[in-house]
Formats: C-alpha cells, sequence, structure tokens
C-alpha cells in the first residue's frame, strides 16, 4: 500500500470533511419546514389517522378535548410558524399545530 496515494488522499481528505461539517454551525441540519408542503385531508395515511387541520371540528372515537398536533408527543414546533410544525408520522409534510390525528399522544 502507497501512503503518498493522491487517490487515496484525496479520499481521506474528503472523508473528514463530510464528517466535520454537521458539527459546523449554522448549516441548516435538515430541510427547511417552510419548504415541505401542508399536510392535507386528502393524504391518504393522513385519512387512515382521521387527520384534520382543525380539531375543534373533530367527530373521532379517540379525540379527547383540548389534544391538539401543538400538545403532541411527535409535533416539533417550527421557529417563526406557530401556525405549522413537523410531525414525526408525516416527515414529507408540515402539519397543522391546530389539526389532530388519531395518533395523538400527549406531550410528557
Amino acid at each position: 500500500m502507497n501512503i503518498r496515494d493522491p487517490g487515496r488522499r484525496r479520499f481521506l481528505g474528503l472523508t473528514a470533511t463530510i464528517a466535520v461539517l454537521p458539527l459546523v454551525p449554522g448549516l441548516p441540519a435538515t430541510a427547511a419546514p417552510a419548504k415541505l408542503p401542508k399536510l392535507t385531508d386528502a393524504n391518504p395515511v393522513a385519512k387512515g389517522l382521521g387527520y384534520s387541520e382543525n380539531a375543534a371540528s373533530v367527530k373521532h372515537a379517540m379525540y379527547k378535548p383540548g389534544s391538539t398536533c401543538a400538545n403532541c408527543a411527535q409535533f416539533k414546533p417550527v421557529a417563526g410558524d406557530a401556525a405549522y410544525g413537523l410531525c414525526t408520522l408525516f416527515p414529507q409534510n408540515t402539519v397543522a399545530s391546530k389539526g389532530w390525528c388519531s395518533a395523538w399522544a400527549k406531550k410528557a
């Protein structure tokens, strides 16, 4: 094995750079939520979970008054947007903070 091989050096340098990038402050760690589409009732998974953008209008047997996406354990608020956030069940969309679905779990 040749230590002075430029291909190997380039590979090691690139690997080190990629490993350090997540540690650099100011770089976005995930996709910007503003670029994600809003979840609608038409989404098949949302439909299956009884998702509604407005919890006040929910008539589901599992619905408990006062439960919304905003106080669900799977919801992560987005800085600068109180109306929408991220949900672990719908990683490709943003969900309404006033919404609800049957997978709602009380935030600890």
